[in-house]
Formats: C-alpha cells, sequence, structure tokens
C-alpha cells in the first residue's frame, strides 16, 4: 500500500500554477536570506579589518593568515570597507594592498566614493595613483574638483594635463575651476600660461562669467609682467563693473608701483581700497614702507610707520625688521637700535633678517665692535650659524680693512660646518686684494676653482684689477684669459685696467688691440681710461695713436681735460710744430 500524498503535494498537483509560484517565492526567500547573510558576513570582516589597519603597524603582513577562508577578492569587501573606514588613507591602503596581492579593481561606484574622498582631503599624489592603477574615468565634477585640488598643492602640470582632458571631453569647466588654475599660474610666476589660458577662456565662452577673483588673477599677472599701469587700468573697469578685486591684488598692485617709485599711485590705491572697505592691512602697509625705503624715502616710511601705531595698527616682525633695516641703510643705527628695543619689550622677537639689518648698518658706520657683539648673540640664539650671516659680517670686515679677522670667521665657518659660497670667496678676495694682499686674494681664488664652485665676474676682477695696478700684466692676462674661457664677461672698467697696464708696462701695440677688441664688442671705454691711456702713449712717443685717442674721445661724447694736452703739445712742438697745429686743429674742427 502506497503512502498517502501530503497535503502541500496535493494541492500542487491540483494547482499547477500556484506550485511553480510558490517554488519562486521560496527560491526568492531563501537567496534574500543568503544575501542578507553573506552581506552581514562582509560587513563584520570589513569592521574587524578596519580596526586591525587602524592600531596594528604592520597589518599587511598577517591580515591573511587571521583570515585563512575569507574572499577578500569580492568587490562586496572592499565595499563595506568604505562604509566603515572613517580615514580615506587608511581606505587607500588596504586599495594598495589588495591590488598587489589580487590584481584588484573596485567596481565603479566604488571607485568614485574613494578617488572623491582621497580629492576631498587634498591627497593628490594618492587620487593621480589611483587613477592611473585602475583606468577608471570620473565623472566632470569629479575631475573638476581634482584639478582645484591638483592646484591647491601647486602640481599645476598635472592640473593643466586634466583641465586639458575635461576640454577634451566637451566640459569647459566652471569659472571657480579657471580661477583656481589661474591662481595657481600667478603663483609660479608663469604668466605665459595666464595668457594662454585667457586666450581659452574667451574662445570656450566662459569670459562672460568672469568675476572678481579672474579679474584679480589677471591684474597680478600684469604686475608679474612689470605692466603695472595695465594691472591699474584692469582694476578701474573693474571697480566700474562693480567687480571688487581681494586685497592680495590691491598688495600686488601697490608693490608693484612702490618699485616704481610711483607713490602717487600708491596713495592713489590706497584711498580707493579704504573707499570699497577693504581696509589696508599691516602687510599692505609694510609693502608701502618697504617701497618708501628702498626708493631713498626712509624717514617718510618711518613717519607713515609711527602714523602707523598711532592709528591703532600694531606692527608685527616683518613690518618692525623692515623699518628697522631702512633705518639702517639710513646711517639712523640710534633709531634702529630703538625699534629693535620697543620690539622686543611687545613680546616680539628678533629673527634672522631682523639681526643681519642692525649688523649690516653697525658695519656699515665702522661700528664692528657692536657688530661682533650682535653676531655672537645671533649665533647663540640659534639664528647666525648661516652662509648669509657670515658673509655680512666678513663684507662688513673687509669694509674696514680687516682682513685678518674676516679671514678667521672664514675658517670658522668651516669649523662650525656652514658652506662657504662664491659670494664668501668674492668678499675675501676683493678685501686682500684692497690691501695689496695679492697672494693671498690668489689662493683664495685658486680655492675656489678646485673646490668646483662656479665662479663669477667678480671673483676675477679685484685680482686683474690689483695686479695690473702693481705692474704685473702678464699675471693680470693670465687670469683675464681664465675668465674669458669659463665664458664670464669683463667689466668695463676692467678693460681699462689692462689697456693702460699693458701701455704702462711698455706693451703699447697690445693695450691698443685690446682697446679696439672693446670697441668692435660695442662697449664704451670710460674716459678716464682713455685720458691716461693718451698719457701713457704721449710718453711712449706714440703720437698718432694719442691723436687717434683724443679723437676717439670726442667721438664718445667725452670732453678731454686740458691736463692731458700739454704733454702731447709739448713733445709734437719739439718734432714737428706744423704737424701740431695741422692734426690737432682738424680734430678740434671736426668736434
Amino acid at each position: 500500500m502506497g503512502r498517502a500524498p501530503s497535503s502541500v503535494l496535493t494541492i500542487l498537483r491540483q494547482n499547477p500554477r500556484a506550485r511553480q509560484t510558490q517554488i519562486r517565492n521560496l527560491t526568492v526567500e531563501t537567496r534574500d536570506t543568503d544575501y542578507s547573510k553573506n552581506k552581514q558576513h562582509y560587513t563584520d570582516i570589513a569592521k574587524q579589518v578596519c580596526r586591525i589597519v587602524r592600531t596594528k603597524p604592520s597589518w599587511e603582513q598577517t591580515l591573511l593568515s587571521d583570515f585563512p577562508s575569507f574572499n577578500f577578492n569580492d568587490p562586496m569587501f572592499f565595499s563595506e570597507v568604505l562604509k566603515h573606514q572613517n580615514n580615506v588613507l587608511f581606505t587607500f591602503r588596504i586599495y594598495i594592498w589588495l591590488h598587489s596581492n589580487y590584481g584588484f579593481s573596485p567596481d565603479l561606484d566604488s571607485c568614485n566614493a574613494l578617488f572623491d574622498s582621497l580629492v576631498k582631503v587634498k591627497a593628490c599624489k594618492a587620487a593621480m595613483y589611483f587613477l592611473d592603477n585602475t583606468g577608471f574615468s570620473p565623472n566632470p565634477s569629479s575631475l573638476e574638483c581634482y584639478i582645484r585640488c591638483l592646484c591647491k598643492v601647486g602640481l599645476i602640470e598635472e592640473a593643466l594635463d586634466v583641465f586639458s582632458k575635461l576640454k577634451e571631453i566637451g566640459v569647459k569647466g566652471s569659472i571657480k575651476t579657471w580661477n583656481s588654475v589661474l591662481w595657481c599660474c600667478i603663483k609660479v610666476d608663469r604668466t605665459d600660461l595666464v595668457w594662454k589660458l585667457y586666450q581659452d577662456m574667451i574662445e570656450s565662452g566662459v569670459v562672460v562669467d568672469v568675476d572678481a577673483e579672474t579679474v584679480g588673477n589677471l591684474i597680478q599677472a600684469f604686475c608679474i609682467d612689470g605692466k603695472v599701469s595695465k594691472g591699474y587700468e584692469l582694476l578701474q573697469q573693474a571697480l566700474e563693473e562693480g567687480l571688487e578685486p581681494g586685497l592680495v591684488t590691491f598688495d600686488r598692485l601697490i608693490s608693484g608701483f612702490c618699485k616704481e617709485k610711483n607713490f602717487d599711485r600708491v596713495s592713489e590705491l590706497l584711498h580707493t581700497m579704504i573707499a570699497i572697505n577693504q581696509y589696508p592691512d599691516i602687510y599692505t602697509y609694510g609693502e608701502v614702507i618697504k617701497g618708501l625705503c628702498d626708493s631713498g624715502k626712509g624717514l617718510e616710511g618711518y613717519r607713515v610707520f609711527n602714523d602707523l601705531k598711532e592709528r591703532g595698527y600694531a606692527p608685527d616682525r616683518v613690518m618692525y625688521s623692515i623699518m628697522i633695516n631702512g633705518l639702517c641703510k639710513m646711517e639712523l643705527l640710534g633709531d634702529a637700535r630703538k625699534l629693535w628695543f620697543e620690539m622686543i619689550n611687545k613680546g616680539i622677537l628678533p629673527n634672522d633678517y631682523t639681526y643681519t639689518a642692525l649688523i649690516r648698518g653697525y658695519c656699515k658706520i665702522g661700528n664692528l665692535e657692536e657688530a661682533k657683539e650682535l653676531h655672537k648673540e645671533m649665533c647663540g640664539k640659534g639664528y647666525g650659524e648661516t652662509t648669509l650671516s657670515y658673509n655680512i659680517m666678513i663684507a662688513g670686515l673687509c669694509l674696514h680693512r680687516e682682513t685678518d679677522e674676516a679671514y678667521r670667521l672664514f675658517g670658522e665657518m668651516t669649523q662650525k660646518g656652514v658652506a662657504h659660497d662664491v659670494i664668501t670667496y668674492n668678499t675675501l678676495i676683493r678685501g686682500f686684494c684692497k690691501k695689496g694682499k695679492i697672494a693671498a686674494g690668489t689662493n683664495l681664488l685658486k680655492e675656489l676653482l678646485a673646490r668646483g664652485l662656479q665662479p663669477s665676474t667678480n671673483s676675477y676682477t679685484p685680482l686683474i684689477e690689483k695686479l695690473c695696478e702693481m705692474g704685473d700684466v702678464q699675471e693680470a692676462k693670465s687670469w683675464w684669459n681664465d675668465m674669458c674661457n669659463r665664458d664670464l664677461k669683463p667689466l668695463v672698467r676692467t678693460h681699462g685696467y689692462l689697456i693702460t697696464g699693458l701701455c704702462e708696462q711698455g706693451f703699447v701695440t697690445e693695450g691698443m688691440q685690446q682697446l679696439n677688441e672693446m670697441l668692435n664688442s660695442k662697449l664704451k671705454p670710460q674716459k678716464g681710461t682713455l685720458e691716461r691711456l693718451v698719457l701713457w702713449l704721449s710718453r711712449a712717443d706714440s703720437f698718432d695713436d694719442s691723436l687717434l685717442v683724443i679723437e676717439l674721445m670726442f667721438r664718445l661724447g667725452y670732453t678731454p681735460n686740458k691736463g692731458i694736452y700739454r704733454p702731447l703739445v709739448t713733445k709734437l712742438c719739439r718734432e714737428n710744430s706744423n704737424f701740431v697745429e695741422t692734426c690737432l686743429g682738424d680734430i678740434l674742427e671736426r668736434n
């Protein structure tokens, strides 16, 4: 006897369609249950992994052994990591680990999420690596954020490359993105790129959306190019149209006009700023004071400085340092020292710039003891052991012919591990030559070359000139040739020393050849050189050359002193008075 069918089977046999529906529903319920269980499993593992990554330094080496049977390559795992790992850089490390172990590539949603998160925290290098490894294409808005991120960290070439790709897919970009790229170009003084981008803006139609920030970038580009007046014209147009560029733009214009010594325009800009409620800050006034001091109007700068204090401004260390430096340039060391103590009493400590300004000032007036004391104090506070500070002290000592003390500091630099640069050597060479210590100067130049430092014209000039002055013209010629072989151009003054030096030692023909080479190089000899040359040519009885040089002086716009005629006329009269009258008369008549 057979087994009675169950009630379920009976129903299903009676209604086949109902049976199929029931099976389908059972299957879906089973799948949903399995998916939920599976998802929960991945969520649990992802949470554990996130915790391990945050707390275990070398987790990459042990993660596989911690979860030996888990499939890390499943996209669901990484998707859960993105949800539960709060630190995107940790998430990125997990991606790197997955990629290196499994060749893992996230799904599109995960790619977008991770990329956007990296960009948000300005992890541009990581975002760049992620793009290169996955090859996925972010959406345009993400790319724009990426461009702005690259600009903020100064990666201009990379930003422009992405910007080009954006334009290739037909997206012109928002004005915010254009401004970011323009500003990045401004920061690295690449105005060539600024004007190219502006042309692109015009061609793409974005120029109609320009705002105050765009105008500010263009004004600053003009200033960098030295076209401050054009920047000012653009500012006037922008203000008429209701656009008000920011404080940085005004500061750039003020700095530009200060360099041009156009302080009337500076005054106009300050009044304009106040009129549009963009009040100048300490930095702005610092630029004004620095401009006045650099233009020889230090007293006016000092007046502005004191006026600011009376109006309630609190000068910072930068402004104090600028003013102290300005007063030192005017040799007003008493006022500079007064500001020094005023600054310290306000709790503002001097920095290396402040120290070097005051040291340079004391060196300038010859108060070397005070300069030495300050330098010692500066070194004690950790500021002074730099090439710059030692160079200033060495220059001050050499200026007042204390070359032995300067050379002692030169040796102290070596002991303290402070590098000598070409300025250190040039200063000492000049100091030694000034005191007639040719051998010491020569040894320093040889040491400079032996160390592989790149010499400058000033490395050779003092030595060549002193050698000519002391009559060792052959040694001077040797160093002259070495300098020229290094593509260094001698000064006009040094040409003169060599020309007169050769003539004084009896090498008249060579001296005249040197003069001819100088003229062929479009160099204009100094008047004193030509006058000395006429005197020596006269003494050497080179009358024709003497007259040629006199005529050359007239052609160059010089009026020879009467003293150079007398010895020449006296000698020529003894030889041939008629010749004198004819030749000199012709020269004077022609000129």
